[in-house]
């Protein structure tokens, strides 16, 4: 069993003739995703690494219906556009490596979604991997590096960061386990995909026997785990590192890094470790240590 991938998912790529779409494509490609076409308007009967290239979403919902997946590689300007386009169509899970979209479009795709029933995993993802299942997007980068870093195991990952995803995951098969997925959910200050909708996965997963979150200052997802965690809604062992504690000495409202970094008044590194700690949580002092705090737990 996995979350978010099965072996028979099915990608559409948005912006697949492009540079990074074409990436995303050959990256999919090769790790054994069934990436079935992709979409650029006035395009349409061209393909791209033998894969059919449609005008429009609806096009390629008509010729191959059981699309299951969405990856959006196109400019923050026509983000919001492509992310409603997929949601028309019926698409269900839809993943977008687009950065610096405009909050107002995140949260009217984010609602437009939720009304629909479908998943948004981003903005500002670099995707999700299942070990030996597939993968969405570009998480891992080439296929070589890919297979040192991730193997089939027992442990899911969840980052705020992308390139975190890859080094947490590389410190978990370095301790000798493997991972049951790893997804990057974005560093926007909106997340379609949040902490706690993984988590709920997860938690129903039989192959994950621990989660491992690589958490930041920015942002108080982390306090909606402590809340699940009370609920009894996830049970399984969790580790989580929350970077940034030096955030806490610049002033209220500055933003680190990425749009989901700002810096809140009482929610910030110290805030959220003590939350986490108070209901069973294991709290990392570094990222480091994560794969230690899991071990024990790993089949």
């Amino acid at each position: 069993m996995s979350i978010l991938i099965t072996k028979n998912t099915k990608i559409l790529v948005q912006g697949i003739t492009g540079n990074e779409g074409e990436k995303a494509t050959r990256a999919m490609i090769e790790y054994g995703t069934d990436v079935i076409g992709g979409v650029r308007p006035g395009k349409g009967g061209e393909e791209v690494l033998g894969k059919p290239v449609f005008n429009t979403v609806a096009e390629a919902v008509v010729a191959i219906p059981d699309i299951t997946t969405s990856t959006i590689y196109v400019p923050p300007f026509a983000a919001k556009s492509a992310i409603l386009e997929a949601i028309e169509a019926g698409i269900m899970q839809i993943n977008t490596i687009v950065e610096r979209v405009p909050i107002k479009d995140t949260a009217y795709c984010l609602a437009a979604a939720k009304e629909r029933g479908a998943h948004i995993i981003g903005p500002s993802s670099l995707g999700y991997i299942n070990p030996g299942v597939g993968r969405v997007g570009v998480v891992g980068g080439p296929k070589e590096q890919a297979d040192e870093i991730f193997t089939p195991g027992s442990i899911g990952i969840i980052s705020r960061s992308g390139g975190m995803t890859n080094e947490v995951s590389w410190q978990i098969r370095k301790a000798g386990m493997g991972q049951s997925a790893a997804v990057h959910v974005g560093g926007d200050l909106l997340m379609g995909t949040t902490y706690a909708d993984l988590l709920r996965l997860f938690e129903q997963d039989e192959q994950t026997t621990a989660v491992v979150v690589f958490g930041e200052h920015g942002g108080s997802y982390e306090f909606e785990i402590v809340e699940m965690i009370e609920k009894g809604e996830f049970t399984k062992p969790l580790a989580i590192y929350v970077g940034g504690k030096f955030a806490n000495t610049l002033p209220e409202g500055m933003n680190i890094g990425h749009a989901g970094a700002i810096v809140e008044r009482g929610k910030g590194a110290a805030e959220k470790e003590a939350a986490l700690k108070a209901v069973g949580a294991h709290v990392a002092e570094d990222y480091e240590q994560l794969a230690e705090l899991v071990k024990p737990y790993s089949s």
